[in-house]
């Protein structure tokens, strides 16, 4: 899967930007290179959040990635402590 070439919050800038302007949605594709279907996904996805919203929605991702890392550093402890406590000696 192709890796986006747009911040969060340019896209935002971008969702704005077609309200605003009162252009129409192929307009606006046509001056930042998206297609129809790319500005419906982004309007679906980030339609209702401003700015502020996106820095804390990536904020929290990152957080989330932070933790799921740890779970799984935790989790492999578990299981080798298990592991060595099975064997009898």
């Amino acid at each position: 899967m192709k890796k986006t070439h747009h911040t969060t919050e340019q896209i935002i800038r971008i969702l704005r930007e077609a309200e605003a302007s009162g252009q129409s949605h192929e307009e606006i594709c046509r001056q930042h290179n998206i297609s129809s279907q790319t500005f419906y996904r982004w309007k679906k996805k980030y339609g209702a959040m401003e700015l502020k919203d996106a820095r804390r929605y990536r904020e929290l991702e990152r957080e989330n990635a932070e933790l799921k890392k740890i779970v799984a550093d935790q989790l492999l402890n578990i299981r080798v402590l298990e592991a060595v406590n099975s064997k009898k000696w």
